[in-house]
């Protein structure tokens, strides 16, 4: 099913839901809630019940990964969290040379050398031109201690090349040939793109006709009107065979609006199928985004063993949601007011006739607040041109108008100014 913003709807083989502000606040929430067991007294209490997590085929890889992706980023105890991750029973691991938990896995797989081969790892790197793929894998394998990669992303695709020269090197004899090289080098299994570029309808499109890319991370918002050019996208690389991984499906939280902490309870009013399946936001969200069958995995950036626990139990408890349920989310979603629209094209900006990028501003705000990178934020801001900044003298309600998430700019904008600035 997929959303007509009449208030009708109409049926084809899939349902789409909005990542918002429902999804964010329980996983703000896991971090309140009673603590999990710890990784080594839920090994001691049940080593003979293994956990597993359901599995998807990657695209036409012939790759079959885990639903759940367990993103990482550098922090205090990364290393049980791998552990606790794996223990739970996910085996798809994502990590780049800008998120710093490389080492992290290098003393995993030191310390558990069976680990390596039991896990699919994905790593990034930013390479301008074809040419460097190699050399960097080379320093990303070495930063990780081991021989190879399962999926190695070009990052932050779209976002260091104007659009048109993106599109060409997705689509390039050069972009294959350094393909073709680390993978017949054994060093990396797929090679593909990820990006929350405006553009990435137009980038993702590109991708399927040129038939070399094996993989997209992709910053997803699973309600997609049927005709928007990032649906057709995506069905483009699925009939392609390319494999998909959401990723940014987290959209804020509140800010200042003494709200939060009635949030949950509001949205199980609105949401009676969280209380009939007994699932959190959260989790609901999850189930959401998995009832997309063209999504292979979602790589959600998890802090605590409450989140992962309760991601994992989402993972093997799923079925796909119902048309109505999915409305009731999205419904909510928008009630609560996102600080992230997973499906942002710009259309924001034009509408608002500023220059500044305010789908990104509010995608760093959300960095900062929500998923505690704040120097990553710190340096995503200071990384945009003065105008990309500069947000006044913009419509603001002309922008709220336009957004997807409906974003409330005249609320957030400050924020970023006072967190980022």
């Amino acid at each position: 099913m997929t959303h007509d913003p009449s208030g009708s709807t109409s049926t084809d083989r899939r349902t789409f839901l909005q990542a918002g502000a429902v999804a964010a606040a329980a996983a703000a929430t896991a971090g309140h809630a009673a603590v999990a067991q710890e990784p080594g007294q839920e090994k001691a209490e049940g080593a003979e019940k293994a956990l597993s997590i359901p599995r998807r085929p990657l695209g036409k890889t012939g790759i079959d990964v885990t639903m759940l992706n367990a993103g990482t980023g550098r922090g205090a105890g990364i290393q049980r969290i791998l552990r606790y991750a794996y223990s739970q029973g996910i085996r798809c691991f994502d990590t780049s040379q800008r998120y710093q938990s490389e080492g992290d896995f290098k003393q995993w797989f030191q310390q558990e050398p069976a680990v390596r081969k039991e896990i699919f790892v994905v790593t990034k790197d930013l390479p301008k031109a074809p040419a460097e793929i190699m050399p960097m894998l080379d320093q990303r394998l070495a930063a990780m201690g081991t021989d190879y990669v399962d999926l190695f992303f070009v990052h932050s695709f779209g976002d260091n090349h104007p659009l048109d020269e993106a599109i060409a090197y997705v689509k390039s004899k050069e972009f294959k040939q350094a393909a073709d090289a680390v993978k017949k080098a054994g060093k990396a299994r797929l090679v593909g793109i990820s990006t929350h570029h405006r553009n990435r309808a137009q980038i993702l499109q590109a991708a399927a006709e040129g038939g070399i890319v094996d993989a997209i991370m992709v910053q997803y918002s699973p309600w997609l009107d049927k005709d928007a050019p990032l649906n057709k996208a995506l069905d483009a690389c699925h009939k392609a065979g390319i494999g998909l991984i959401s990723m940014k499906q987290l959209a804020g939280h509140f800010l200042g609006t003494g709200q939060q902490k009635n949030m949950l309870d509001e949205v199980k009013e609105k949401v009676p199928m969280l209380a009939e399946r007994d699932l959190t936001p959260f989790q609901a969200l999850l189930h959401a985004i998995w009832t997309d069958e063209r999504i292979a995995s979602s790589c959600v950036s998890m802090t605590n063993t409450d989140q992962i626990r309760l991601n994992s139990e989402a993972a093997r408890r799923f079925t796909p949601l119902k048309a109505a349920d999915l409305k009731s989310l999205r419904d909510a979603d928008l009630a609560h007011g996102p600080t992230l629209c997973a499906d942002c094209d710009g259309r924001c900006a034009h509408a608002a006739g500023t220059a500044a990028a305010l789908g990104d501003l509010t995608r760093f705000l959300t960095y900062h607040e929500h998923h505690g990178l704040r120097s990553k934020a710190r340096e995503c801001y200071d990384a945009l041109p003065a105008e990309a900044r500069d947000w006044r003298g913009a419509d603001l309600e002309a922008a709220r108008a336009a957004c997807p998430s409906k974003l409330d700019f005249a609320r957030l904008l400050p924020e970023v100014d006072r967190r980022l600035a």
